[in-house]
C-alpha cells in the first residue's frame, strides 16, 4: 500500500510538473531514466554469477538457464499476445481516464503504463521485499522501494502523464500477490532459483531501457514468462545434474 501511494503521489506531482517544462526537458527526462533502468539491469543481471547459482547447477549453466528462460518465455508470451494484452488493459484505461482522445495522446498513455509497471515490478526488490514482507521479516526492503518508485514515478510522469498513475494498479497487483504467497507458503523459492528469475528479470530491465531510449521497441511485456520458466529450468537442472 505505502508503494501504490507513493506512485499516486509521485505521479501526480510529475504531471504537474510536467506541464510546466518543454518538450527536450521531457525528452532528457526519459533519457535520464533509460540510462537509470539500463544500470539497475546491470546489477540485476549480474546475479547470474552467483556463487549459490552456480554451486546448484554448474559454472556454465546459469547463462543458459537465462538463455533457455528467455527463449521459452518469449515463445509462450507471443503465442499468448501478453505485450498486445497488456496495451489493450492500458487502452482501455485510457478511455476511461484520460480526457483527450488523441492518438499520440494515447500512445503516451499506453508507453508511460507499460514502462512503469514494467520498470517497478521487475526487479530483486519487488520479489525480496514482498516475500520478506509475506513472511514476516519486516517490510524495510519494501519501503525502500517505494521511496525509489516515487521518485522514479515524478520523473516519469512528467514524460508520460497519468499513465505511470495506472501502473500503481499492477503495483498492487504484482506486490500484493507475492505477499500474500510469501505469507501462506512460506519460502518460496530456494536461494539458486531466486538469482536466476533476478538476472532473468534484469535483462527484462535492459528491454525497457532500451524502449526508453527509443534505441528498439523490444515487446518486454511478451518476454515476461521467463521469470516463471527460470525457477523452473533451474530445478530441471539440479535434478538432471
Amino acid at each position: 500500500m505505502v508503494n501504490v501511494a507513493t506512485v499516486l503521489v509521485g505521479s501526480g506531482l510529475g504531471v504537474l510538473l510536467g506541464h510546466r517544462l518543454p518538450q527536450r526537458t521531457r525528452d532528457v527526462v526519459t533519457d535520464a531514466l533509460g540510462l537509470v533502468t539500463l544500470l539497475v539491469a546491470a546489477l540485476s543481471a549480474v546475479a547470474v554469477t552467483d556463487a549459490a547459482l552456480e554451486k546448484a547447477v554448474g559454472t556454465s549453466a546459469p547463462v543458459l538457464i537465462v538463455l533457455g528462460s528467455l527463449l521459452i518465455g518469449g515463445i509462450a508470451g507471443s503465442l499468448l499476445q501478453v505485450e498486445a494484452r497488456l496495451e489493450g488493459f492500458g487502452a482501455w484505461l485510457q478511455a476511461r481516464m484520460a480526457r483527450s482522445s488523441d492518438s499520440v495522446e494515447r500512445r503516451r498513455f499506453i508507453e508511460g503504463f507499460l514502462a512503469a509497471s514494467l520498470l517497478f515490478c521487475v526487479g530483486p526488490l519487488t520479489i525480496l521485499g514482498s516475500l520478506s514482507d509475506g513472511l514476516g521479516n519486516g517490510a524495510d526492503q519494501l519501503i525502500l522501494k517505494a521511496t525509489l518508485d516515487g521518485f522514479a514515478a515524478i520523473a516519469f510522469a512528467a514524460s508520460f502523464g497519468w499513465g505511470v498513475a495506472a501502473s500503481a494498479l499492477t503495483v498492487a497487483v504484482v506486490q500484493g500477490t507475492l505477499t500474500l504467497v510469501g505469507a501462506v507458503v512460506g519460502q518460496v523459492l530456494p536461494e539458486p532459483h531466486l538469482f536466476a528469475l533476478t538476472a532473468t528479470g534484469g535483462l527484462l530491465l535492459v528491454g525497457v531501457g532500451l524502449r526508453l531510449l527509443q534505441v528498439k521497441a523490444v515487446p518486454v511485456g511478451d518476454l515476461l514468462p521467463a521469470l516463471l520458466v527460470a525457477p523452473a529450468l533451474t530445478q530441471l537442472v539440479i535434478l538432471f545434474r
